[in-house]
């Protein structure tokens, strides 16, 4: 499979995040689930090239990139979920509102996530990876030929697939490794009667060279004690000679001041909104690296920021603290 040029995809990948942004803002929702799931082809077919993979199907290509770790679980389930809600807006046409924004808020997610992490990927497998042969190990092949099997006798493709029979054998394998491995990792190390005893011993050596040094050095105690007892005697005939008051010297204070903490945009380019929503009015947009004036969080997704002397709302998830 030839390689796709990077910076042609990467332009395409950030015009379709544009395009569903902007169906959704005009209400046409089915067509913004079908642009996701367009956006989510080019990133998977881009990873799957450089990965030396080829399926059927988009949902194969997930699993496989996922079963040689480059995806991780997260991006893996957002990768699914943004592909069926793609599908139930092509097949049954749904146009529901909180699906198109969930599908955009998951796509813009995975966009930022493959642009720092996967598309830098490039001939570098994770482990297990089939390297540049592009073969699948055995039992792999073996449950995908049955999961296309059990999608074709569906009746509509891979919509009725369900995510939770997806390569059951080889995770639960990876899944029975992992524990078994995290079980030795955490047994610690035994420890022995011979541990026990110079453990003993060392705290008893201690204890012998604090004795010692109390005994060995008894002057210091009796001269603290003659130095305490001649103090009151010296201060009481210092105060039978005429004293004069100085004047008190006048400290300077210095108010405290901490430094209120700068928050930048993380986002290539970040919509202001009139409202926190994506359906909100675009007021303007905010380039990489720009310091805002962060007022306040919103709730978890959105944040409120003073912009051009009022308020107005960003993604929170592209606000970082400098």
């Amino acid at each position: 499979m030839a390689a796709p040029d990077i910076a042609n995809t990467w332009a395409d990948i950030r015009q379709g995040v544009k395009d569903a942004e902007i169906l959704i803002g005009q209400k046409k929702y089915n067509l913004s689930m079908i642009k996701s799931r367009q956006v989510l082809e080019l990133m998977v077919n881009y990873l799957c090239s450089n990965a030396s993979v080829a399926e059927n199907d988009l949902a194969s290509s997930i699993d496989v990139l996922y079963d040689y770790q480059w995806i991780s679980k997260t991006t893996c389930e957002h990768y699914h979920k943004i592909r069926m809600l793609g599908n139930k807006a092509v097949h049954e046409g749904n146009d529901d509102a909180y699906d198109a924004n969930q599908a955009y808020h998951l796509l813009s997610q995975e966009v930022y996530t493959f642009a720092n992490e996967y598309k830098s990927k490039k001939g570098r497998p994770g482990a297990g990876s089939p390297g540049r042969s592009g073969q699948r190990p055995a039992g792999n092949r073996n449950q995908a030929s049955r999961n296309t099997s059990s999608r074709n006798s569906g009746g509509r493709g891979y919509d009725s697939r369900s995510s939770g029979s997806r390569n059951s054998g080889s995770r639960n394998q990876r899944g029975s490794s992992s524990r078994s491995r995290r079980r030795q990792s955490s047994g610690g190390l035994p420890v022995s009667p011979v541990d026990l005893v110079r453990l003993g011993l060392a705290v008893v050596f201690i204890i012998i060279i604090v004795v010692l040094v109390r005994v060995l050095n008894p002057g210091k105690t009796d001269e603290d004690k003659e130095t305490s007892s001649v103090a009151p005697t010296e201060s009481f005939e210092m105060s039978t000679e005429p004293t004069t008051t100085a004047a008190p010297i006048p400290i300077e204070t210095t108010a405290e001041t901490t430094a209120a903490p700068v928050y930048k945009i993380s986002a290539d380019v970040l919509n202001v909104r009139s409202e926190p929503s994506t359906a909100g009015q675009k007021l303007g947009t905010l380039e990489n690296g720009t310091i805002v004036d962060y007022v306040e969080d919103y709730d978890d997704e959105w944040a409120i920021i003073n912009y051009n002397g009022t308020e107005a709302y960003i993604n929170k998830q592209f606000l970082v603290q400098d």
